[in-house]
């Protein structure tokens, strides 16, 4: 079985990438990031190989590495290249594969292209990854209507952070998706606490069978 998700988030700094390596840790799968906006300190990637407990040739390369911690157009100018959407596709590559976006779906990758554009050619399952803080009903739904105006298949929505069943119950009402599960913020977090962690909050079995493609 060909599987391959996306993982997108309402907003950047809401824990996807810790969402992402829990996923692959289930999966025992392969991670990419294809654009990397950033890299002093610990990238994404060198985060989820830490944390998904798989071996360190499941994390593939990004497409790009770019320096500036921006919005992903703009990081590009300055380190003077531009992000080629023919580059950026995970056909081919090893599966299980969850794939990470760059922070929001709105984001631009370049000048005339946004991230949502890029999954709305992809036509892969999305996960959409949500905080519980205020404010997130509004970001959740907007995201949602940008991804089912675009025909882009939604699985459904991570919830991360502390429990607020009324905004989750919201958005997943008013949003027309499954509520997949809820991963509480986790202390003294690495790779053990971690998966265990998802393990208790999310059937990975759910997304199987929604998640499988082509070749």
């Amino acid at each position: 079985m060909t599987i391959r998700i996306v993982v997108a988030g309402t907003d950047t700094d809401i824990g996807k990438t810790v969402f992402s390596a829990g996923l692959v840790g289930a999966l025992d799968g392969y991670y990419w990031k294809p654009v990397q906006a950033g890299l002093s300190g610990e990238t994404d990637s060198e985060t989820v190989s830490r944390l998904a407990d798989v071996p360190e040739a499941r994390i593939l390369a990004e497409a790009y590495r770019l320096k500036t911690p921006a919005s992903p157009h703009f990081a590009a100018e300055i380190d003077n290249v531009e992000i080629d959407p023919r580059r950026l596709s995970p056909f081919g590559l090893p599966t299980p594969l969850v794939v990470e976006t760059a922070g929001g779906l709105m984001v631009p990758l370049t000048k005339r292209l946004l991230q949502i554009d890029v999954l709305a050619q992809w036509r892969l399952p999305v996960i959409l990854c949500a905080s519980t803080r205020l404010g997130t009903i509004n970001h959740s739904l907007l995201s949602i209507e940008a991804l089912k105006r675009r025909a882009i298949p939604v699985l459904g929505v991570a919830f991360i952070g502390e429990s607020n069943v009324s905004s989750e119950q919201a958005i997943t009402s008013f949003g027309g998706v499954r509520r997949l599960g809820r991963l509480p913020r986790v202390e003294a977090l690495d790779g053990n606490s971690l998966q265990r962690a998802f393990a208790e909050n999310f059937a990975v079995a759910d997304l199987l069978d929604i998640g499988a493609v082509g070749p």
